[in-house]
């Protein structure tokens, strides 16, 4: 398994992992009723429905469409993450235009009910799969890295674990921490809440950003 890929792979997901459209809602379960259960549930339907998008992608019609075409070398390939970057750049602007209804959408998702919490978890990655640019940079550069079966699941899997260990870290706080983690779980969403409008178009400024600058290196590595 290459290295530059590995890394490729850990970069976008961090800076994916920064998602306020799951991480308010754990917030908000952490915060309620039954918090160890819902949170439990929500980041299982996070995790399932996300991963096993990804694996339908990588192992299935990706697979089909990348022996339809010639393979692509590190410098279309690095072409390609200029490219992810800049389309992610233009949604980063549309979330930025579109800001307060996107803040309104996530407050709504927050006010589910804890028994829902794996539909909710589960439902929330549903919708945002169709235009999850970095994961699905991610996906091209693992059926483009010649890598086997086993090593491109593997890769999916660290992919999403890495995207949901804000949502395991929520978790143990909650488990572990005591009054003052609740206390400290509640001014966060109260303070996440507050900035909706502007973190969400910033994480997807993040992301754009992350990818423009691994393929302008790896061009100028070349």
């Amino acid at each position: 398994m290459k290295l530059s890929l590995i890394l490729f792979v850990l970069s976008v997901s961090l800076v994916d992992s920064l998602n306020p459209s799951t991480i308010a809602p754990a917030l908000f379960l952490a915060t309620g009723r039954d918090p160890r259960q819902s949170l439990v549930g929500f980041i299982a339907g996070v995790f399932l429905v996300s991963t096993l998008g990804g694996l339908v992608l990588t192992l299935g019609p990706g697979q089909f469409l990348l022996g339809s075409v010639p393979r692509p070398g590190r410098h279309t390939t690095h072409l390609i993450e200029l490219a992810l970057g800049g389309a992610v750049f233009l949604v980063a602007v549309g979330l930025w235009a579109n800001r307060e209804r996107v803040a309104r959408k996530v407050g709504r998702h927050q006010e589910r009910e804890a028994r829902t919490s794996f539909l909710l978890g589960a439902g929330i990655m549903a919708v945002e799969l169709p235009t999850a640019l970095p994961y699905f940079a991610v996906i091209a550069a693992i059926i483009a890295g010649d890598e086997n079966v086993f090593s491109q699941v593997l890769l999916v899997l660290l992919f999403n674990g890495v995207f949901v260990a804000p949502l395991l870290l929520i978790l143990a706080i909650r488990s572990v921490a005591g009054q003052r983690g609740v206390e400290a779980l509640v001014d966060l969403r109260q303070q996440l809440n507050g900035r909706i409008a502007v973190i969400i178009p910033a994480a997807a400024f993040a992301a754009a950003t992350a990818l423009v600058l691994l393929g302008s290196i790896g061009l100028s590595s070349e």
